[in-house]
């Protein structure tokens, strides 16, 4: 079900299938955050070796390389809905196992990276279930709302409010932020469970059908569209430059803009201001352009946006590029996640976007170790120039597949139905 809003975009219904996926959503965004910032501070407790803390930090990535495509092949073969409840209620069992661990003094770095390697495998049969169900609770018209109301409060639920909550329940206790993270996995697995959405038709599997050839099915999938491919493309191009931003964005400004901790929180909150923004502002940008104008637009801003990070040399400057660049951040998330919903068949969509999350994904790390060589070379400035570079070339993959909206489960050569966009 879905509502007609003011600017003429589809929303959907709070009341039902959607609500209670979008609350699991929030509250699990939540969780996460206490974990990822509560982790790290544990682990300086436990060593201090540098390789030993980063690597708590990289189990929590490392997962979606090695695992991811695994992941998405899984999610179509099964229940979504009982993959997403059946995972987080182990997710939550693991923590708050940890939690105990860590209250009765029996904590380990190496039991610190193997919970963040195991949960983040969980994970990536989590999201890219997830994805896949979405589409069966709203209507198609109102894919792109639902994925912005999605995403959006995930950002408040864990960019706002769950990193400050971590100083306040660490006051109860080292164990405290993941029993609390505990708690939200176990609500979260409630909240999907008691989905009505019946289990959706599946094919009969061919004969001699495998995981390896159902991955690979997927990823020829994602290849032959036209607009999927040149996402995709654009996306890890663009991971790649956010990995040497991010990796280089406290040295920015600290160093070049010598702005100090309260310049690098001010940054950082004009980026989340501007995300949450984007939230809210990208259906009429998106109703006026259509789903791939919007994005290639959302390009387009974000290499300016880029360009004044590395060669205006003022703090009020970055943080203005940054609430942009926030801005248009979450149009081309929400409406690369739609077009992904909409032009892939039903039965691949958890393999297709779990290709499409992998190789996205395994771009960050490459541009993190570019970034610091390249501040290293020529300064803390030219990592936002290097970025912007890589965001050209994105723009550029882009380009072959604009225009393409379209509402059905086809790839480019069976396109029956074409929304132009205005």
């Amino acid at each position: 079900m879905s509502t007609t809003g003011e600017t003429g975009v589809r929303a959907p219904a709070w009341r039902g299938g959607f609500g209670r996926l979008w609350g699991a959503a929030v509250l699990s965004a939540f969780g996460d955050s206490l974990r990822t910032a509560a982790l790290p501070l544990l682990a300086v407790t436990l060593t201090d070796r540098p390789l030993l803390i980063a690597a708590v930090t990289a189990c929590g990535y490392l997962p979606w390389i090695v695992f991811g495509l695994l992941g998405g092949a899984v999610a179509d073969r099964v229940d979504q809905r009982r993959a997403m409840w059946t995972v987080d209620a182990l997710r939550g069992a693991l923590v708050a196992v940890f939690a105990v661990a860590v209250a009765l003094g029996h904590a380990s770095i190496g039991l610190l990276i193997a919970l963040a390697f195991t949960l983040t495998t969980l994970q990536t049969l989590f999201d890219n279930a997830a994805t896949a169900l979405l589409p069966a609770l709203v209507d198609p018209d109102a894919l792109g709302a639902a994925n912005a109301r999605l995403m959006t409060g995930q950002r408040i639920a864990g960019g706002l409010l769950g990193a400050p909550a971590v100083p306040l329940l660490l006051m109860a206790g080292a164990a405290a932020p993941f029993l609390a993270d505990a708690a939200t996995f176990l609500v979260a697995a409630a909240l999907v469970a008691s989905l009505r959405t019946p289990p959706p038709g599946k094919a009969p599997r061919p004969a001699g059908s495998t995981l390896r050839r159902e991955i690979a099915d997927g990823l020829r999938t994602l290849w032959r569209d036209r607009v999927l491919r040149g996402l995709c493309a654009a996306t890890a191009l663009c991971n790649i430059g956010m990995g040497a931003l991010v990796a280089t964005l406290v040295v920015l400004v600290t160093g070049w803009l010598d702005a100090g901790t309260t310049g690098y929180a001010v940054a950082s909150t004009a980026y989340a201001a501007g995300s949450l923004a984007g939230g809210v502002g990208h259906g009429p940008v998106t109703a006026r352009l259509g789903l791939t104008r919007a994005v290639l637009l959302a390009g387009l801003v974000q290499i300016g946006a880029l360009v004044v990070m590395g060669a205006v040399r003022s703090q009020t400057a970055l943080a203005a590029a940054l609430a942009v660049f926030g801005f248009m951040g979450m149009v081309w998330n929400v409406n690369t996640t739609t077009l992904m919903q909409r032009r892939t068949p039903a039965d691949r969509l958890g393999r297709v976007a779990s290709a499409f999350r992998t190789l996205a994904v395994a771009g960050a790390p490459v541009g993190a170790l570019l970034g610091g060589a390249v501040a290293t070379a020529w300064g803390p400035n030219t990592p936002a120039l290097l970025t912007a570079a890589f965001f050209v070339l994105a723009v550029l993959a882009l380009i072959p597949g604009r225009g393409r909206d379209v509402s059905v489960d086809a790839p480019d050569g069976d396109v029956t139905t074409a929304h132009v966009p205005r």
